[in-house]
């Protein structure tokens, strides 16, 4: 996956698009390369920026006072890390994941993903280990802040491809889990609980 950290990225848009998207007097939003979105979003839409804008003195007015604006001709250059609070309920309804908390990630939003993932606590392998898989292996967005010193992080996954990422999780954990059976002390074939084994079909593996 390809890491988009609003500390360092600048979101760049052409003024005349985004004057007329202001004009429109609809509910419009600004995309993580720059471009103009209206409502409803499609599901791949990771947006900078979100709203109705009603009072036109400048730009800086139109985005509010957490977004630092530089204009430059006929572009608008944004920095919008100031914004992430806003930003995470902006796009949570579409991303993949959520990694915005102390608890970190607690769920896919895929269906077949979260199966996986569900299945997957069973043998202790942890929504940590998966989100790490994909981030490694699969195609995406993580839209993130993320700072050095003091360190911090926080992040929203967009996985292009579910059907891909399904295939890379579910290789993974049934190779794990049937390792696990078959070396385990602790998850002996025999002795597994009824939830184990039922994971275990799941990954087909018994």
């Amino acid at each position: 996956m390809k890491k988009f950290n609003l500390f360092n990225e600048i979101i760049i848009t052409e003024k005349a698009t985004l004057l007329q998207a202001i004009n429109t007097s609809k509910i419009f939003g600004i995309d993580i390369n720059g471009n103009i979105r209206y409502e409803p979003f499609e599901s791949s839409d990771i947006l900078i920026y979100k709203g109705k804008p009603e009072i036109v003195e400048d730009f800086k007015t139109v985005l509010g006072k957490n977004y630092q604006l530089v204009e430059d001709g006929e572009r608008v250059l944004i920095k919008a890390f100031s914004n992430w609070q806003e930003l995470i309920a902006v796009n949570t309804p579409r991303a993949s994941y959520d990694d915005t908390t102390a608890d970190g990630v607690a769920e896919f939003s895929n269906s077949e993903l979260e199966d996986i993932g569900w299945h997957a606590t069973e043998f202790n392998i942890s929504y940590r280990t998966l989100v790490e898989l994909l981030e490694e292996k699969c195609a995406g967005t993580l839209l993130c802040i993320e700072q050095e010193e003091p360190y911090q992080f926080s992040g929203l996954g967009f996985l292009s491809d579910n059907e891909s990422a399904k295939k890379v999780l579910f290789e993974f954990c049934q190779s794990k889990v049937k390792d696990m059976i078959e070396n385990d002390p602790d998850f002996k074939r025999e002795e597994l609980t009824d939830d184990e084994e039922e994971a275990a079909k799941f990954f087909k593996i018994v």
